[in-house]
């Protein structure tokens, strides 16, 4: 039994030293790690800090560049209008900017614009000024006015002839009816079959109050005569050809009286020819003087 005592007790005293062992081994492992816990926070607090650095930096570099970049092309623009390339600066920038400080610095200057438009001749689509421009545009703008005025007093003018011509018309209107009551008063009284004739009224005219018997006496005299002068038109444009004797008879447009009274003592065959050939509207306005009732 004493023997089996020992054997447990020195059992227990291995695991004792089993167990401190571990513990030892624990703590080690422990520190191990905090250690390079340490460590690695370290390296990420130096790695934060570099990247930090490097992002300023590269941000201040990307500033400046871009910054370089927009001076560049400012000073590109700036020389492209001073030296007033296409005409740019000086038709397009000058109008605008002439009067603002510091920017109408970079415009041409004066004598440039001027020698440029006194060489090509071309500024503000061919004027030497947007003043003369618009001068020009106002003096179009008066022609213009004018030129209506001018078609508008035409197209009064116009309606004052088409008013005249419809007096006038009614004027031959009346010449008409005139001439158709003396013709019907010569067929049924002076010229009728059983009629005393012209000379029988001559002489009764004679025999009548001075006064009445002057006026009607040059009127009768003055009838014979007219008829002997038709006659002898008559006579002479039935020797004439058609054609020249229609000419002549339309140009008397205002005087178609005399022209059917000399057709009417034409013959037939000779008033045909000339009516045949004559314009049919001025024919057919003789035709209905000579025949109103047709």
């Amino acid at each position: 039994m004493p023997n089996t005592e020992v054997i447990t007790d020195i059992d227990q005293i291995t695991d004792k030293e089993k167990l401190a062992e571990e513990k030892k081994r624990l703590k080690s492992e422990q520190k191990e790690q905090k250690r390079e816990a340490k460590r690695r926070a370290k390296e990420l607090y130096l790695q934060e800090a570099q990247l930090d650095d490097d992002s300023g930096t590269s941000g201040v570099s990307v500033f400046l560049v871009t910054t370089l970049i927009v001076v560049v092309w400012i000073a590109i623009l700036c020389l492209l209008v001073k030296l007033d390339v296409g005409g740019f600066g000086s038709s397009v920038l000058t109008p605008v900017l002439k009067n603002v400080p510091v920017i109408n610095k970079i415009l041409p200057s004066t004598d440039e614009v001027t020698d440029i438009t006194t060489e090509t001749g071309e500024d503000y689509g061919g004027y030497k000024s947007l003043e003369e421009a618009v001068k020009y545009i106002k003096e179009l703008e008066l022609e213009l006015q004018s030129a209506q005025s001018a078609q508008s007093t035409s197209s009064e003018e116009v309606a004052n002839l088409k008013a005249e011509v419809e007096r006038l018309k009614t004027f031959e209107n009346n010449q008409v009816e005139f001439q158709r009551i003396k013709t019907e008063f010569y067929e049924e009284v002076v010229y009728a079959e059983n009629g005393p004739g012209a000379e029988e009224y001559k002489k009764y005219y004679e025999s009548i109050d001075p006064a009445t018997a002057e006026y009607l006496y040059k009127q009768v005299v003055q009838q014979v005569e007219e008829s002997n002068d038709v006659k002898e038109y008559a006579q002479a444009y039935s020797e004439m050809k058609p054609k020249e004797a229609a000419t002549i008879f339309e140009s008397m447009t205002d005087n178609l009286g005399l022209a059917s009274r000399i057709l009417s003592v034409m013959s037939a065959q000779d008033r045909g020819k000339i009516l045949g050939v004559m314009d049919p509207a001025t024919a057919a306005r003789i035709t209905k003087i000579m025949d109103p009732e047709s």
